[in-house]
């Protein structure tokens, strides 16, 4: 009864909260005999689904329902003893009313609880966070000479996990952690949190510390950037679909850049703040701040080689991928072309200037990019472009119609429908069509099928081969 109804947003609860708020607000308006059976049952509608969404979890968009009905029940009770409200007040009043109950399906609708796509591969999803230090490496954000670079990196694992076993909260072990996070990045982006706070509490599919799936296969690696400020669990959506496709995806969170992540156990908020507008000093930061991130993908992948003997015995680290969105695409991109173990890269919809990249590569790129992104800052495509040219090898470049910036990351499921934000492509239809172009473009340079990459890349979208 609290689960959204399949092509709504609102439960069945919610529904009925609002249709008995709408019969006590018109109950005055009808013949005088079914005034008080319709606004009694209006308001006894509403008690009994309150009093259980209270129990269950009231949802922040309901709350102006509640609001509406309690004063209509005190205007009528005041009114009985006073006589009834004269119509130059009781008609604005009502649409006023009305007004703001069916405002609420549309703040459902628009902030939707988010229902996290079921992974489409054979296998079910198993994760587990680990925190690594690379005791060759100073942290650049702060002045402790005996601070050094810590990553935390969250993987995602073909596993064998019960149906009914716990699952992930939003890809994170506790419902706590999962509006921690999203608390720390709505404040960061100047978002009320409590508008995110549905985000906070969906189910994704991942199992925490599933059992590794039974047998004996070695699994290729993807190693994952997020965009900037974003964290490891900011596209549980692809890692979780990888992973079951038979991959392991390792998600970085990067200290001191993602919104919020723990370091010993010590909440680590973010210093992306750009308080300076020269563009030299800004060029600097994002140079360094995709250096760093280059760097500690590479590190993630050196780590991946120690892991726990379960998990060791069944990854391939011969066998690599290096990935990201927005800036996490970029130092994709710069990690490829610094580093020759990974074999190959997804870049999804990141500005980058051919002069971030430490040099030329050869491994192969596969690029996914937003038409809007392209239409809001002229100078993208051209520069990626020329980025991507310094690719020795076929680099594939898919623009991925009506999609916005968001349309390939979580966002897309509870963000507001805003064309410029997440295009007009719909809350799953790009990420699904991003895990699947991904996954022909990975089996094939991973995995070594035989697979038409062209064809198989341009039944999603516009597809340029260099």
């Amino acid at each position: 009864m609290t689960e959204p109804v399949p092509g709504l947003s609102m439960s069945p609860l919610e529904i009925l909260a609002v249709l008995g708020a709408i019969a006590v607000v018109i109950a005055r308006w009808l013949p005088p005999r079914a005034r008080r059976p319709v606004l009694y049952s209006g308001a006894a509608a509403v008690a009994v689904a309150g009093v259980v969404l209270a129990v269950v979890g009231l949802r922040w968009q309901l709350v102006s329902v509640l609001a509406v009905t309690a004063l209509v029940l005190a205007v009528a009770v005041a009114r009985r003893r006073r006589g009834r409200m004269r119509r130059r007040f009781a008609v604005p009043g009502t649409a006023v009313c009305l007004l703001v109950l069916a405002a609420t399906p549309v703040a459902t609708w628009a902030l939707p609880v988010p229902v996290y796509p079921e992974p489409t591969g054979e296998h079910a999803v198993g994760t587990a966070v680990f925190e690594w230090t690379d005791e060759s490496r100073a942290e650049p954000f702060t002045e402790d000479p005996d601070d050094h670079r810590t990553v935390v990196v969250q993987l995602w694992y073909p596993a064998d996990a019960a149906e009914d076993a716990e699952r992930a909260i939003g890809g994170r072990p506790t419902l706590e952690e999962s509006q921690a996070i999203t608390q720390a990045s709505a404040e960061l982006f100047g978002i009320p949190g409590f508008l995110l706070a549905d985000a906070a509490a969906a189910p994704s599919h991942a199992v925490f510390d599933a059992p590794v799936a039974a047998g004996s296969e070695r699994y290729p690696v993807i190693v994952f950037s997020p965009a900037l400020s974003a964290t490891r669990t900011a596209n549980t959506v692809l890692a979780e679909e990888w992973a079951g496709h038979g991959y392991i995806v390792a998600t970085l969170d990067h200290p001191y850049d993602a919104a919020m992540t723990y370091v010993d156990s010590e909440p680590v908020h973010s210093r992306n703040v750009l308080d300076t507008t020269d563009e030299a000093e800004i060029a600097v930061i994002n140079r360094t701040n995709i250096e760093t991130r280059s760097a500690d993908l590479s590190f993630v992948l050196t780590r991946l080689e120690s892991l726990p003997a379960d998990l060791a015995q069944r990854i391939d680290t011969g066998r690599a991928a290096v990935a990201g969105h927005s800036r996490g695409a970029a130092a994709a991109l710069a990690a490829l072309a610094a580093d020759p173990r990974f074999d190959a890269a997804v870049h999804i919809d990141g500005g980058l200037e051919p002069t971030l990249l430490p040099g030329p590569f050869t491994q192969p790129a596969l690029s996914i990019t937003s038409p809007i992104s392209a239409d809001q800052n002229p100078d993208y495509l051209p520069t990626l472009d020329a980025a991507l040219a310094l690719g020795a090898n076929e680099t594939y470049r898919l623009e991925l119609p009506d999609s916005g910036h968001f349309s390939f990351v979580d966002a897309a499921l509870y963000f507001p429908p805003v064309p410029s934000v997440v295009g007009t492509i719909g809350r799953t239809e790009g990420l699904r069509a991003t895990a699947d172009a991904t996954i022909s473009f990975l089996d094939a340079t991973l995995r070594g099928q035989s697979i038409d990459l062209p064809a198989a890349l341009e039944q999603h979208g516009d597809l340029a081969v260099r």
